[in-house]
């Protein structure tokens, strides 16, 4: 090669370099450019329900992460599905997301009639804790654990009610599935949202509930409510010495409860990925593990691609559920 040549060879390899080196300072740029402005996060539950609790957690430390406001926006109705709604038709920019449990996959699979749909309108972004659900009794209620209350509720059909934050949700299909399986009819008296409902269970109005551990642990605690077992297939280690449902008596019980954020369907990647990312970043730091901890709250980090399996897996679980049991929510 002559010199000449080595010259002109040298040249392009620069110039190459320089573009590549552009387009990596672009590249940066719009990834650095995401957010530019605040955040709405929307709660599709009034105050006071573990996906406002979770939320007004995380959303400071969001905030303050990415440098934008994240402002709470309570969105209630519906059981959940008008925020959640909501969430799905708003614009696709990364500046609307949602807190949602897994109410979002059970409904569908047990039929219920949604202007959404879970897999198609929603992009995953995060899943990121966990809560067990306890089933909970006011104390003048003369049972200590599952096999009592099974025997009461036999013993006084549609005598006893339970309260929930609303038609549809996990607490509501947690206890349905019990009067399926054990055989009892006990009342549902749905709610508000998880504030009234618990508000009427501590008067002692309603005598039963499935309420999360971080809605109802300091009236456990107290004395003001009794927890007899817990929903999912295993003991929480924040009450250990509450047992399951299924090994108090009916087998196969397993109705777990988790809380996920997600964006509308069509949402940039780089958004997607930058929420993501500092959402992993908050649930695994010490301060913010401590926190939900002590709330009732078990953290745990799940990606937007793991998330999107869990969801098409809950959603099939539960359509094999609605077969076996013949729950339906209408």
């Amino acid at each position: 090669m002559t010199s000449h040549s080595r010259r002109l060879q040298l040249k392009a390899l620069a110039a190459l370099a320089g573009l590549t080196g552009a387009a990596g300072v672009v590249a940066q740029g719009g990834a650095g450019g995401y957010p530019s402005r605040e955040i709405r996060f929307i709660v599709p539950f009034p105050p006071g329900g573990g996906n406002d609790i979770l939320a007004r957690m995380l959303g400071p430390k969001m905030a303050e992460a990415l440098g934008k406001p994240v402002v709470i926006d309570n969105r209630p109705g519906a059981g959940g599905n008008l925020g959640t709604d909501q969430a799905a038709r708003s614009p696709a920019d990364g500046y609307t997301i949602v807190i949602a449990s897994n109410q979002v996959t059970i409904n569908p699979g047990l039929g219920q009639k949604l202007p959404f749909d879970i897999e198609r309108n929603f992009s995953p972004v995060a899943l990121v804790a966990s809560v067990p659900m306890l089933l909970v009794v006011h104390p003048s209620v003369p049972v200590n654990n599952v096999a009592e209350l099974i025997a009461l509720a036999r013993s006084q059909p549609a005598r006893l009610n339970h309260a929930t934050p609303g038609n549809g949700t996990p607490q509501h299909l947690a206890f349905e599935l019990l009067n399926k399986l054990a055989k009892i009819e006990v009342t549902h008296v749905p709610y508000k949202g998880t504030g009234p409902a618990v508000a009427d269970l501590l008067g002692g109005q309603v005598q039963a509930a499935f309420a999360t551990l971080a809605s109802v642990a300091q009236h456990v605690r107290s004395g003001k409510l009794r927890a007899i077992a817990v929903a999912p297939a295993q003991r929480s280690p924040l009450m250990p010495e509450v047992p399951t449902v299924a090994e108090s008596g009916v087998p196969g019980y397993d109705v777990p409860l988790w809380y996920s954020i997600l964006a509308p369907a069509g949402t940039p990647a780089e958004a997607v990925e930058r929420l993501a990312g500092e959402l992993r970043r908050i649930v695994e730091s010490p301060d913010t593990r401590d926190r939900m901890v002590n709330q009732g709250f078990q953290p745990g980090f799940v990606g937007p691609a793991a998330l999107q399996a869990m969801i098409r897996d809950d959603v099939r679980r539960w359509q094999a559920i609605g077969r076996d049991t013949g729950i339906r929510i209408e």
